[in-house]
């Protein structure tokens, strides 16, 4: 059978027993799985004793499927040590494991999973280390902000198939890898915004973001950043991008929280493209920012994303 072992780790501000007591208690694991972000209203069992060797933690959605994850053994402050048995979409089980250790003046988190998938999808193999990491991540970011705030700042709503355009965007195209999305955007809408400016280019104040192709494998992005302009534009300097979309019809997915947990959207609207079956075009998938990152909260900060279908 084909085997996989996945691991992410993460710097955390708070001692490895904190630390321990949130991911032993299986209570808290609603405010930071990063797979209820596509079904919020997916059932969630919690045993009533939610910390303790023989503790589970069971799930049950369209969606997400159906398992449980059982507390096997508990090293206070250091080690906790489950057991993943997934019923639906197919049944298996691995092995999870979360190992703290004193790093500086906090804690390195290390989530780690041992599986094995059916010999007829061994051919899923490096997908799933892929897609297990990236789901790993985005939990230990979340798993993260609990521990040291106290709330996670992330909300996503899959809104549905909607009406999208049309829409004519100018801006700067760039290539980068996921782990600098964020600073590389920021440099590219400053650099949109002061050519735009130059060239005396009108827009309409709507800050996007297109992403034209992103290899999972590498974790490499080719996107541009920029603002909507109108369509009576008719000529481009040559130092901008454009892109521009047709009235079209795509599924829309809303988050509302920090530009850190977007993943989790963009996770939703793939997971739920996927269930529906919905085919997607090839003209780029997208994101609009509805409010000014520069005058709002991280926690009010409200992001729409598009994949536009066929």
């Amino acid at each position: 059978m084909p085997r996989y072992h996945v691991q992410r780790s993460i710097q955390i501000n708070a001692t490895p027993q904190k630390v321990f007591d949130t991911v032993a208690d299986f209570g808290t694991w609603t405010k930071w799985s990063p797979w209820l972000c596509c079904e919020p209203d997916a059932k969630v069992t919690v045993t009533e004793d939610a910390s303790s060797v023989g503790s589970t933690y069971a799930w049950q959605g369209e969606i997400v499927g159906q398992g449980e994850i059982e507390h096997r053994e508990l090293q206070p402050g250091r080690r906790i040590d489950d057991e993943i048995r997934f019923a639906k979409p197919f049944k298996s089980k691995s092995k999870v494991a979360f190992e703290m250790e004193p790093a500086g003046q906090g804690t390195k988190l290390t989530w780690h999973m041992d599986g094995s998938l059916p010999w007829f999808m061994f051919w899923m193999k490096s997908l799933m280390e892929v897609f297990i990491g990236m789901d790993y991540e985005r939990g230990l970011m979340m798993l993260k902000d609990l521990i040291e705030t106290g709330k996670v700042l992330s909300q996503t709503k899959i809104r549905g198939v909607e009406s999208v355009g049309p829409l004519r965007m100018a801006g700067v195209r760039r290539t980068c890898a996921l782990r600098e999305i964020g600073p590389a955007m920021d440099a590219s809408f400053a650099e949109a915004k002061r050519k735009l400016s130059q060239h005396g280019l009108p827009t309409d104040g709507t800050a996007m973001s297109v992403y034209h192709t992103c290899s999972l494998k590498t974790q490499m992005f080719d996107y541009t950043s920029g603002f909507v302009i109108p369509a009576s534009v008719s000529s481009m300097p040559a130092e901008l991008s454009s892109w521009s979309l047709p009235a079209t019809k795509a599924l829309c997915v809303e988050h509302v929280g920090s530009y850190s947990h977007l993943g989790n959207a963009w996770s939703a609207a793939n997971q739920f493209a996927r269930y529906k079956k919905l085919k997607q075009s090839k003209v780029g998938t997208f994101e609009i920012y509805k409010n000014d990152p520069e005058n709002t909260a991280d926690a009010d900060l409200r992001t729409e994303i598009f994949l536009p279908l066929k």
